[in-house]
């Protein structure tokens, strides 16, 4: 004879099934310094995938003064962070270019960057060109046109992330989370 009910139906605050385990999300910031241009994208980690949460880029005026092209960085660099609330962050590490005012500018904008998160209590995380090129696209040598497809697929997004900055700074925080795993 067969019944239909549940023969072993669970007891009163007892539970027949295991509770489902709550992921953790990673959410890192990337930053493309510049002091024309500065890139930004957050990205979240989350059951083995990546996720674009948001992009852009911070853009100065070279008829602007120095300094306020600087704080132009800094307070909206804050405002991202107040915004997205990353727990990570990561840019590229700064390299030596033949044009010497030019690495300047990226040093002061770099400076200012590193001053906002470190306000944020966001410890900031670098990689050389070699490793984020290898990270999102499999290869130390691939340029730069070929990185920002990869960064499109990996993000699953319908076109390549502008501008470049943008895209750049994706590619810092993916490049983290491929490093990093926790």
């Amino acid at each position: 004879m067969h019944n239909d009910k549940n023969v072993f139906s669970s007891l009163p605050g007892s539970q027949t099934t295991a509770p489902l385990e709550k992921k953790k999300i990673r959410r890192v910031l990337g930053i493309d310094p510049g002091l024309a241009n500065t890139g930004f994208g957050v990205v979240d980690y989350v059951n083995g995938r990546y996720r674009m949460v948001s992009y852009g880029c911070i853009t100065t005026k070279a008829d602007e003064p120095h300094g306020h092209r600087l704080m132009k960085i800094y307070t909206n660099l804050c405002a991202v962070i107040d915004e997205f609330c990353p727990t990570e962050a990561a840019m590229e590490s700064l390299y030596f270019a033949k044009n010497a005012s030019s690495a300047m500018m990226v040093s002061e904008a770099k400076g200012v960057v590193s001053l906002c998160l470190a306000q944020h209590g966001l410890e900031l995380h670098e990689y050389r060109p070699v490793q984020i090129k290898q990270a999102v696209s499999g290869s130390q040598g691939a340029d730069k046109e070929l990185v920002q497809k990869y960064v499109k697929l990996l993000l699953g997004l319908e076109a390549v992330p502008k501008p470049d900055h943008a895209a750049d700074a994706l590619a810092g925080a993916i490049t983290h989370l491929h490093y990093k795993v926790n």
